[in-house]
């Protein structure tokens, strides 16, 4: 069997490698982040890929800059035919995607080359694509610009969340990459370069792009807060500070005229609705600052919410 040397960090890579370790393939060394500190006490925390690894007793590397010759140097004396790479974090040089005599493969959460770069998963369903998908790509210098190998396709529902979504591409792009792998080793692995058209390019998240603007559409609002959900989480502003919006619903037949914004009707055991600058969208779940996510209709009657009340985006 093909000899793996396995680049990632997070949950959605640690899925990939532990199918890896199922299929039996020799991982012959795990290369993640360096351990971040965590929590409110700063803590050091591995990746999941780390812990992975050490369950398995892998030799685990964590190079700050895995450009530097002498890491190049030390990851090629493992003897891997294969790199794997999922979600590591950081771009690999020229000769990092050279270590393995067979190259390097990416698993990538969309349908290359729609959605190219960082955020895959929630630009997808911020843009409201009603399907995604997984490839497996022969990794080049570019940004997500590699032949592509194998894909997989997967439904986005209208109120799937971005950890949904994280979660079953996660288990597709495992199977994806181990019959990439013994298509590789079958040597009929394809090579299919991607087209120029249809080139989308997943920006990574920003702090704006967190904040619900109520002038917005109720359907684009509701793709925002279901993407970010549950991380980072989409927030707004409103008479008692910073409120973060977990889950949302469209409200269909809302009279129009209401301030963006503004709190329009209180919906008994569920929630509030809220103006948009076209429609209303129902709020089901909250947080408020300082307190866990809870159901919307317990902040109405806590007096977080009412009719007139009004969020700014």
């Amino acid at each position: 069997m093909l000899k793996i040397l396995f680049m990632g960090t997070p949950e959605f890579a640690a899925t990939s490698l532990k199918a890896l370790l199922a299929a039996g393939y020799p991982v012959v060394g795990v290369v993640t982040q360096p351990d971040k500190p965590a929590g409110r006490g700063g803590k050091l925390r591995p990746s999941p890929v780390k812990e992975v690894g050490l369950a398995h007793g892998l030799p685990v590397f964590q190079p700050r800059r895995l450009r530097r010759p002498e890491v190049v140097a030390q990851l090629k004396e493992l003897g891997s035919d294969l790199t794997v790479v999922v979600a590591y974090g950081q771009i690999l040089s020229k000769e990092a995607l050279e270590i393995s005599p067979l190259g390097s493969i990416n698993v990538h959460g969309s349908l290359l080359p729609r959605w190219r770069g960082a955020a895959p998963i929630q630009r997808a369903i911020m843009a409201g694509d009603t399907e995604t998908g997984v490839c497996t790509m022969w990794m080049d210098e570019g940004m997500d610009t590699g032949d592509v190998c194998l894909t997989a396709r997967v439904p986005i529902g209208p109120d799937a969340t971005g950890g949904e979504i994280h979660d079953r591409l996660a288990e597709v792009g495992a199977e994806l990459l181990v019959e990439t792998l013994r298509r590789i080793e079958a040597g009929d692995a394809p090579r299919i370069p991607q087209p120029e058209e249809g080139v989308t390019y997943a920006a990574k998240l920003e702090r704006e792009d967190e904040q619900i603007d109520w002038s917005r559409p109720a359907q684009d609002l509701h793709n925002q807060i279901r993407a970010l959900n549950p991380w980072p989480g989409a927030y707004t502003t409103g008479p008692k500070g910073m409120l973060k919006i977990w889950r949302t619903s469209l409200l269909p037949g809302h009279p129009p005229g209401a301030e963006p914004g503004t709190v329009v009707e209180l919906v008994r055991g569920v929630g509030f609705a809220v103006a948009t600058g076209d429609g209303a969208l129902l709020v089901r779940e909250v947080q408020p600052p300082g307190k866990g996510r809870m159901d919307a209709w317990s902040y109405v009657n806590g007096g977080g919410a009412r009719v007139g009340t009004r969020f700014a985006g």
